[in-house]
């Protein structure tokens, strides 16, 4: 799964509007860690690639970083006491 996400990096940093939605309600110091993941990932990618680096070697460098980030955010998810987003409640169909 890593390895899958660490595919898009090698696109340029953008908060997409579907993205810019999803962020609706976050924690600001949440959203501000998703930026700087975006920022350095791809960043490591670009040089990877720079330094002649196959892609498919250069993704699974990549891979192994957002780990960190996701730590970093459970970090600060718990440190704020964040309670997440309310969501709607869904109903439940039995057939």
């Amino acid at each position: 799964m890593l390895v899958e996400v660490a595919w898009h990096y090698r696109h340029a940093p953008q908060v997409s509007p579907v993205i810019a939605t999803r962020q609706d309600g976050l924690p600001k110091a949440v959203i501000d860690i998703a930026w700087k993941a975006q920022l350095r990932l791809n960043a490591k990618f670009n040089r990877l690639l720079a330094r002649r680096m196959l892609k498919t070697k250069a993704t699974v460098a990549v891979a192994r970083e957002p780990v960190g980030f996701v730590w970093a955010i459970g970090q600060e998810v718990q440190r704020s006491g964040w309670k997440g987003v309310k969501s709607e409640p869904t109903s439940s169909t039995a057939t």
